[in-house]
């Protein structure tokens, strides 16, 4: 009876291994990479200037360029070329798409936050930013001119729940109501264009990147009332693949290479000038 038992068990097995294969045999992201040579990584594509499409319909953008150097250099680690296999993120599935096996990583303007680190992990911070409000030139001068008044940001997002916040500790009754949320960023910009909303807030190289678009027409109004610190996601539980993704982001650091990129994007002579706030995390 008992031979009978497992001989059941086994076939079982070999069954649901031939259903969902990437379930059955999946092992840590550190061991699927070395072996098929390629790292799946999920990106914006409508963030300006992290991540987007240029009129050549190229993907192109700060956090592009990151991920690509990151690859490069685990691939060193690894003594492997390695091959980055783009991915479109938004909002909304970045973190599904990790916890459910799609990307290996996700460079996609992610705050690293206690409540997201349940159920992924993250890398070092990459990346130091903060929200703020965008409005049309010349009409609002400090965060109380926006009580009552209508604010897009993005659904799901923290910046959603940062601009409620902040409006409810400033007195406003309706801050929930007034709060409009998008699924993206165009949208969002689109309705400050439109007059539909009286600002727009997320974070602040967002906001830069859309306002760019038309030079003078919009600004950035008052200080920053939160801090983002982007880390880039990783599957759960997976150490070997965390240090190598920290061990390249410390080296880009280290040799310049970080710099390169960050001033071709947010450097003094861009449309997107973000003076660096914050040197990376490195370890002796």
């Amino acid at each position: 009876m008992r031979t009978r038992m497992w001989l059941h068990l086994a076939v079982a097995a070999a069954v649901l291994a031939l259903i969902l294969p990437g379930t059955a045999l999946a092992g840590p992201t550190y061991d699927r990479v070395m072996k098929e040579g390629v790292v799946r990584a999920g990106l914006m594509y409508n963030s300006i200037p992290a991540a987007y499409f240029n009129e050549k319909n190229e993907w192109v953008g700060f956090d592009v360029d990151i991920a690509t150097e990151v690859v490069k250099r685990v691939g060193q680690q690894l003594s492997k070329n390695l091959t980055i296999e783009k991915v479109k993120v938004n909002n909304k599935t970045r973190i599904s798409f990790l916890t459910s096996g799609r990307i290996d990583m996700s460079t996609a303007n992610m705050t690293h936050k206690r409540e997201r680190d349940k159920t992924i992990d993250f890398s070092i911070t990459y990346f130091y930013d903060g929200q703020k409000i965008l409005a049309k030139k010349g009409k609002y001068s400090k965060h109380q001119d926006f009580v009552g008044k209508r604010i897009a940001s993005m659904q799901g997002t923290t910046s959603e729940k940062n601009i409620v916040n902040l409006l409810k500790q400033m007195g406003d009754p309706n801050a929930e109501k007034n709060v409009i949320s998008f699924q993206d960023e165009p949208s969002a910009f689109l309705a400050l264009q439109q007059g539909k909303v009286e600002g727009w807030s997320t974070d602040s190289t967002i906001l830069i990147g859309y306002a760019a678009k038309e030079p003078g027409k919009y600004e950035l109004v008052g200080d920053f009332f939160s801090d983002e610190p982007y880390g880039i996601g990783l599957p759960q539980d997976d150490s070997n693949w965390r240090d190598a993704i920290n061990f390249a982001i410390q080296d880009m650091w280290l040799d310049g290479t970080y710099m390169k990129i960050y001033n071709k994007w947010y450097g003094p002579d861009t449309p997107y000038a973000f003076p660096m706030t914050s040197k990376i995390e490195t370890w002796p």
